[in-house]
């Protein structure tokens, strides 16, 4: 694995070996505070979360109820901060990845998890592929969207395939960059009423809203990529308990962005189509109306540009889960073996993580020509759906177990938190569960 450590003037930072020529005795590798960067893996891991469906899902919002909704997307943001600041907190604090927590839960964790990513990923893939035609297919419509989506699919396993972490954090620093300037300028171009912007910040749920509150709150850039996190940590280099400072600072910084990108999201929503009485398609189509709109208001230039930023966005996700879920894949099949911890097929680059970047890319090509299958949906819809309250609960006993020193436990109010987020992501869950099954019951 490649390590990004952070080198300063005078010397190496960040419990990594001692710098060449320097001996054991005469380096102790704490002379220096580690240093902090704007792109790191947090915002990589925020802006992995969140695709097109998350935009569409904040815009429709904005465009059905105006600014009421923003307290909710500002919920979501601390709920994400408390959930990957656990991952995170777990690496550092025991040395040990998430999955290897999960498995000391028991056998319950490690089939519900090998499941979850097998099918997960299998029908992911096909979305996030189509997310990124639809984009391309926006700005050069002369070819099918299909075969934009097979080669977003192809790029993104070519520009991760080798697991090298610092090149795949610049090109993600690039998308990062671009979807953030072209959406949130969407959004100012807009001139958003600021007066009630402020009166969105007070918690009102309007009639017939709950399940969009709660799946504003939850779900915009909640995925398994949350968990991805701590292997992410690993890759730059950030492994051991002194980085847990940076690692917050990092998180709550990264999150942040990603709050004020939703947060434009549902500004565009509320200024361009709640004020005028706009609907829009309900779905990834939906971005592509957005565009028309924007061109017809502000001038011909604007349809691309927030087509560009869409792009990006959707792009991003692809290259996040390709390399990052890849990660967890590699560790949950290495670890079930009982691999040596240097053994490279473990790692980034190595047989498991190219694997499961295979499995991502060309079986689900299939399904941009087909109907997606009634079964995979239920699947895709009763796992996906659980996720989220997996992860807060077996947060919530790995984090104040006997495996993490007292000093990184939680506190209190993060047990409260987690218990919260559980009891509300089995709401959605269960309501998504019941949507999946009902057309097998004429439902």
């Amino acid at each position: 694995m490649e390590k990004d450590n952070e080198v300063t003037s005078q010397g190496l930072t960040g419990g990594s070996p001692p710098p060449d020529g320097a001996t054991a005795a005469g380096y102790d590798g704490s002379l220096e505070k580690p240093r902090w960067k704007i792109v790191g893996p947090g915002l990589i891991v925020a802006a992995t979360g969140i695709g097109a469906g998350d935009l569409v899902a904040t815009m429709v919002a904005g465009s059905a109820y105006g600014y009421a909704l923003l307290w909710a997307v500002i919920l979501g943001v601390v709920i994400k901060i408390v959930l990957v600041e656990g991952a995170g907190r777990w690496t550092l604090a025991t040395g040990r990845t998430i999955f290897d927590g999960w498995k000391s839960l028991g056998l319950w964790a490690v089939v519900y998890f090998g499941i979850y990513v097998v099918i997960w990923g299998f029908s992911y893939g096909a979305a996030a592929m189509s997310g990124v035609g639809l984009a391309l297919n926006g700005l050069f419509p002369g070819v099918d969207l299909r075969y934009w989506a097979m080669l977003a699919g192809v790029a993104g396993l070519l520009l991760v395939w080798f697991g090298k972490y610092k090149p795949f954090e610049n090109v993600m620093a690039v998308l990062i960059g671009v979807m953030f300037v072209t959406v949130v300028g969407s959004a100012i171009l807009t001139t958003p009423n600021l007066g009630e912007i402020a009166a969105g910040l007070v918690p009102i749920i309007p009639e017939g809203a709950v399940l969009n509150t709660l799946g504003l709150a939850g779900g915009v850039g909640g995925t398994i990529t949350l968990a991805a996190y701590g292997y992410w940590l690993t890759e730059k280099g950030w492994s051991t308990p002194r980085w847990m400072r940076v690692m917050r600072l990092d998180n709550v910084w990264a999150y942040v962005m990603s709050g004020v990108f939703v947060v434009s999201m549902l500004i565009v929503g509320a200024e361009l189509l709640f004020s005028a009485g706009l609907t829009v398609a309900d779905g990834e189509e939906g971005l592509i109306d957005v565009a028309d709109v924007l061109s017809q208001r502000y001038g011909s230039f604007m349809a691309p540009l927030f087509l560009v930023g869409f792009f990006a966005a959707t792009f991003s996700s692809i290259l996040g889960v390709w390399h990052g879920v890849s990660l967890m894949f590699a560790d949950f099949v290495a670890t079930m073996r009982n691999l040596p911890s240097d053994d490279r097929r473990r790692g980034a680059g190595g047989t498991y993580y190219r694997a499961y970047i295979l499995w991502l890319t060309f079986p689900p090509m299939a399904l941009l020509f087909l109907d997606r299958p009634i079964l995979l949906v239920v699947l895709y819809g009763a796992l996906g759906s659980l996720f989220m309250p997996f992860l807060a609960l077996t947060l919530l006993i790995l984090m104040n177990s006997k495996a993490v020193p007292l000093r990184w436990r939680n506190r209190w109010w993060v047990n409260v938190i987690l218990v919260l987020v559980a009891a509300m992501f089995l709401f959605l869950g269960g309501t998504e569960l019941i949507k999946a099954v009902a057309p097998l019951f004429g439902g």
